[in-house]
């Protein structure tokens, strides 16, 4: 059972008359807010055709209750304002009642947003106010009974002249923040989570694709317990390096190395021998988790030497007797004891590091990125309660373990949220990967969109017929793409956007929600180009690119996110993190917007501009024309990118990778770029060369190499 409500920040509440605008309000929780603000003077306001609760409705029909009603029909919302303004004047606060709407669970908002603006342009003093409900934003293994029954986060105000509705958005997605980050389990172990649902969801199954395999989370308890015993004799350092592919050992061996008060990194073994060498070095590592057949399938990975490899197929027929053991102490005894004796309560919680990514390296040396248990915990709430996955949901784990999503997503939540799970080493196999979405009937696709074009090419709809959702990340989804891909099985792709940095998910589009009633408002929850709205407890600013200024979230700049999921800094480079990070707001280095639906727009990343006369010119819109003018959507693999080359007289120019091109370049060039300016772009934009190529270089995620892409145009430009 829940228990009372919290209140952040009311003590900041103004003596002065202004209008509190919740995102949304419940009876309980309008009762609640009542009680709380008692004995101040309150005026209740409702918009005329909004459909509030019955329960609501009586209350404000009680004589000793002062309700206001307003049309948003009407054509002046100045002069509504005005009238407004005068039943203030005696400092009453005035607060308005959203109404039912359909939304999906954590949105911020449920004011549709035509009367959210109107709201706006009344032009009172207005205080944003975040409402939360810990009950529809939970793990799985939290504990209900220690639940708050909502969250009132006040935001600050915003004088009257001052108030839009990108300020109000802003704002109010600040106090929504706030009022996540107070969350208890923020403060708990991503160790005892885990144990816990392992423990919960034990008879779901992880099936391994590569085998046919099946293992039970109980059976995976047992051993990740006894496998843990092996990791903490083996080493005194703090973090164990893992080598594994997607499967059963590679989930066994990073729960293994938690269970092990240990930390996990998951080294990527597609990156170049500098970076890997570079990784260890800045991990500190002197054991690594592997198997000898993955050991045998990529022999020009600079593997330590035999005697620093903890070999997991040698490891576990010798503990058998200990696996066997642990799986009839894990069904005897309650989760705190288990707990008590792996000593989790030492093993850190909270701002403590519990994993350790790093960053792709694809414009330069890979960066340590320590992700906290609280970062990792917060992640898996955001986007689990976003998606709702039914029960006995299945998902696709293909990602490499080294890929934050692939960690967060296909690691830690479904073992937390008790989702089943099928796994694959490789997301390129896009035949053998949709046989085994349609034998397990699995509801959740993660790919990207360089490897959904294999899906285009080389599979039967019927296969993918059980998705429920298919979302892509790492690279920006074209448009052309998503809706070949509907057209073909029928499933439109919803892009999400994230960082390892942020753990990794901050933004994802999803079907709208069902509404029960005809004449209910529906809070949409996708627009094609856009990366969705904000997960729960992210907070958004917007600063000038050029300036570093503040300004409105609905004008294009950089980003800059805050939340419970963003990370501390980078592993010894406080020099980095330093530039990245003021005042607990990280600087993402994309450039973007926000719109009046909270919808948000990634532009493209300050890497993949190019500085010209003056200009920022961003290298990804060009790609989009590209791509439509050339009829490259529905390839299955890159053919072309856009880079920055130096330039005397400009700074850049544009010069275009080309796998395509053929004898005639300087015709070919000619006729791009007339077709571009057709379509509206400046002639500053549009390729000076064309540089052609065997490859569109990539890293393992699908992400372009920036690093070896310049490279290629440096290389070119010096005549090389």
């Amino acid at each position: 059972m829940a228990s009372s409500p919290s209140f952040l920040g009311f003590d900041t509440l103004p003596t002065h008359g202004a209008l509190l605008i919740p995102g949304r309000l419940r009876h309980e929780d309008l009762l609640a807010l009542a009680a709380r603000l008692a004995p101040r003077s309150l005026i209740w306001l409702v918009e005329e055709t909004t459909m509030v609760e019955s329960s609501t409705q009586e209350y404000l029909n009680r004589e000793d209750i002062r309700a206001v009603t307003f049309s948003q029909a009407d054509p002046d919302p100045t002069a509504i304002g005005e009238a407004l303004a005068k039943k203030i004047q005696d400092d009453s606060l005035m607060i308005y009642i959203p109404g039912d709407a359909s939304a999906r669970r954590g949105t911020a908002c449920h004011i549709p947003p035509a009367l959210n603006r109107f709201l706006c342009e009344l032009k009172l003093p207005t205080i944003p106010l975040s409402v939360s409900l810990p009950s529809e934003l939970k793990l799985a293994t939290e504990s209900e009974s220690r639940l708050p029954s909502a969250i009132f986060a006040l935001g600050d105000v915003i004088p009257a002249n001052d108030i839009t509705l990108p300020a109000y958005q802003e704002n109010l997605l600040r106090a929504s923040e706030r009022g996540f980050s107070s969350r208890a389990f923020l403060r708990e172990s991503l160790g005892k989570h885990l144990l816990t649902g392992l423990k919960k969801h034990s008879q779901i199954s992880v099936h391994d694709g590569t085998d046919d395999s099946s293992l039970s989370y109980g059976k995976l308890l047992a051993a990740a317990i006894a496998l843990s015993k092996e990791i903490r004799r083996s080493t005194d350092k703090n973090r164990v390096g893992i080598i594994l592919p997607p499967g059963k050992g590679g989930l066994l061996a990073n729960i293994a190395v938690l269970f092990a008060n240990k930390i996990p990194v998951n080294l990527n073994f597609t990156a170049s021998q500098e970076a890997v060498e570079s990784a260890i070095r800045q991990a500190d590592l002197d054991k690594f988790i592997t198997a000898d057949p993955f050991v045998r399938k990529i022999p020009t990975f600079p593997w330590p030497p035999t005697r620093d490899l903890l070999l997991i197929e040698r490891i576990l027929p010798g503990i058998k007797p200990a696996i066997t053991r642990w799986f009839l102490l894990s069904k005897l005894l309650p989760t705190w004891a288990l707990s008590l004796l792996l000593k989790l309560h030492k093993s850190g919680c909270g701002d403590d590091e519990a994993i350790l990514l790093f960053t792709s390296g694809s414009s330069g040396e890979p960066k340590g990125v320590p992700l906290t248990h609280r970062n990792v915990l917060a992640n898996v709430c955001q986007f689990g309660t976003r998606l709702s996955l039914p029960r006995n949901s299945g998902i696709l784990g293909s990602l490499p373990l080294f890929h934050s999503f692939g960690c967060t997503v296909t690691l830690w939540y479904p073992i937390i949220e008790g989702t089943r799970l099928v796994t694959y080493p490789s997301p390129l196999e896009t035949k053998r990967l949709a046989e085994l979405i349609h034998e397990h009937q699995l509801n959740l696709l993660l790919a990207t969109p360089t490897f959904l074009r294999g899906y285009m090419r080389r599979v039967d709809p019927e296969l993918l017929s059980s998705l429920d959702y298919v979302v892509t990340g790492a690279e920006k989804l074209p448009s052309n793409l998503a809706q070949s891909f509907e057209k073909k099985f029928g499933k439109l792709p919803f892009e999400g956007y994230g960082l390892t940095e942020t753990s990794p998910a901050t933004n994802v589009n999803l079907p709208d929600p069902e509404s029960s009633e005809a004449n209910l408002p529906v809070i949409s929850c996708n627009k094609l180009g856009s990366v969705g709205p904000f997960l729960p407890g992210m907070a958004v600013k917007i600063t000038d690119a050029s300036t570093d200024e503040p300004c409105a979230v609905d004008q294009s700049g950089i980003i800059w996110l805050r939340g419970a999921n963003v990370f501390p800094g980078y592993l010894g480079r406080d020099d980095l993190t330093e530039e990245v990070m003021i005042d607990g707001w990280f600087k993402t280095g994309d450039v973007g917007r926000m719109d009046e639906n909270g919808f948000l727009y990634i532009e493209g990343r300050m890497s993949r501009f190019s500085k010209i006369a003056g200009e920022m010119v961003p290298h990804e819109v060009i790609e989009g024309h590209l791509n439509r003018i050339l009829n490259l959507d529905g390839e299955e693999e890159r053919k072309i990118t856009v880079v920055g080359i130096p330039d005397e007289q400009k700074g850049e120019v544009i010069g275009l990778l080309s796998t395509i091109s053929g004898d005639t370049l300087q015709q070919e060039l000619v006729d791009i770029r007339h077709q571009l300016m057709d379509e509206g772009i400046p002639s500053l934009w549009c390729p000076k060369t064309i540089i052609p190529v065997s490859e569109i270089p990539l890293l393992a995620s699908g992400k372009l190499d920036l690093k070896a892409c310049n490279t290629l145009a440096q290389e070119s430009a010096n005549g090389v």
